[in-house]
């Protein structure tokens, strides 16, 4: 699999721009309260308008950004820079590491995977969104990242559920938007 493909540059610069997106913001103190209702904040995340959705967003990506530990969230934090500056390898060790010393941090596998593929090695990014969505079965970034790697395969119709299950979640995230309506005239009228 070569990134030389523009579908493939296409699928690495969405999954880079999810994993920056990622990136936690600061917090008003009034929100701090909401933010820790992940059950909550999907729920609202399932019937917000389209800016309401990216407020949740950022809250959820803050939530799930979290791993209870400040050396744990420098790793993730050093592997997300890694990737930002296209430097895979580096991405994979920081998060490597994060994983290893969490292996319960559902966020660390999200982002190793992530580096893996631009690394171009999809067996072990597929194994860690697997990881990732096992222990957390809603996050939709995790979802988008199996579609982009799914899709890479040219397997559309199992990219496209999994691009389906995550637009359940976050009915307004304009990656999974872009990405069903890129394959839904390659899946359309074949039984899902």
């Amino acid at each position: 699999m070569s990134i030389d493909h523009p579908i493939h540059k296409a699928i690495v610069a969405a999954i880079l721009a999810i994993v920056m997106n990622s990136i936690p913001l600061p917090v008003a103190a009034a929100d701090q309260a909401d933010m820790r209702d992940e059950a909550a904040l999907l729920s609202a995340l399932a019937v917000a308008g389209p800016d309401e959705a990216r407020r949740l967003d950022r809250q959820l990506q803050r939530l799930w950004s979290d791993s209870g530990s400040a050396a744990m969230d420098l790793l993730l934090e050093r592997g997300r820079q890694a990737l930002q500056d296209e430097d895979p390898q580096a991405a994979i060790e920081h998060l490597t590491a994060l994983t290893d010393h969490a292996p319960d941090f559902a966020e660390g596998w999200t982002a190793r995977a992530s580096a893996y593929f631009q690394a171009d090695l999809a067996g072990p990014a597929l194994a860690d969104l697997e990881r990732a969505l096992a222990l957390n079965p809603n996050n939709y970034n995790a979802m988008i990242g199996l579609g982009a790697i799914l899709e890479s395969f040219g397997d559309k119709r199992r990219a496209y559920l999994a691009y389906r299950r995550a637009q359940a979640i976050h009915p307004h995230h304009e990656d999974i938007t872009k990405a069903l309506d890129r394959l839904r005239s390659g899946v359309e009228g074949e039984a899902l």
